[in-house]
């Protein structure tokens, strides 16, 4: 594996994604994990489904770089060769809970049923997670990409969990969206910045941020292909759920 060559310590970076889970208990307490707690817990198999696969990447993310820190490099790659089995479930919990919940997110403009705008909330987060992780692969033997985009599949987790937490706070959807949307930008920006005279690897967050701009871009400004809307008419159709 290549030398790592940069001014962040990424093999520090599991004891942030434990932050993170506290942002997840966070903004997914009142709506799935206190229910467990006050017995109106009435969820199908498809969310428990995601969050287990959901909860198995955030563990990974924790201990693959304290693995490293720790020279424990063969746990490492078992646990990163697992990620080939986790990462295709992870996206199948998506793929499934995403059509289970599809006909209660339809949008009615002029008086027509749009299924594609909510489709393309999970299916971004599916777009960049997938790419991160491609990346993370086949630059699996260079620390200084890997680890870069090991650290942005993290950083997909932030926006769902953060912008519940947010509108339960606030009681403000819009509001909170665009809080969520500033700060997972600014954690990519301040990453670009402390990249910045970086010789490798600095390309992957600005990638990233490329494709958040893209996909926001798509959802604010309320931007509907029609290829696409053909797309989620036929996503919705399928006896997957």
């Amino acid at each position: 594996m290549t030398a790592p060559d940069s001014k962040i310590r990424f093999d520090k970076s599991g004891f942030y994604f434990i932050g993170l889970v506290g942002i997840v208990l966070l903004g997914f307490w009142p709506s799935y994990f206190s229910k467990f707690f006050n017995g109106t817990e009435n969820y199908s198999f498809y969310f428990h489904f995601h969050v287990a696969m959901m909860s198995l990447w955030l563990l990974a993310l924790i201990t693959q770089p304290i693995l490293i820190r720790r020279k424990k490099l063969a746990v490492h790659k078992f646990i990163g060769r697992l990620t080939y089995i986790l990462m295709p479930l992870l996206f199948i919990s998506v793929i499934l809970l995403t059509h289970y919940r599809i006909h209660d997110h339809i949008r009615i403009v002029n008086n027509q049923k749009l299924y594609g705008p909510h489709l393309l909330v999970p299916f971004k987060d599916l777009i960049i997670l997938g790419t991160a992780y491609i990346i993370a692969i086949v630059y699996r033997h260079d620390i200084n990409i890997h680890a870069r985009a090991m650290v942005a599949t993290g950083i997909v987790f932030i926006e769902p969990a953060l912008v519940r937490f947010l509108v339960h706070s606030m009681n403000d959807a819009h509001l909170a969206y665009y809080l969520t949307i500033g700060f997972v930008y600014s954690i990519l920006i301040g990453l670009m910045i402390l990249e910045w005279k970086q010789k490798r690897g600095r390309w992957v967050f600005p990638l990233i941020l490329g494709l958040y701009i893209v996909v926001h871009s798509l959802l604010i400004f309320h931007i509907n292909f029609s290829i696409w809307e053909t797309f989620a008419i036929g996503f919705a159709g399928l006896p997957l759920t």
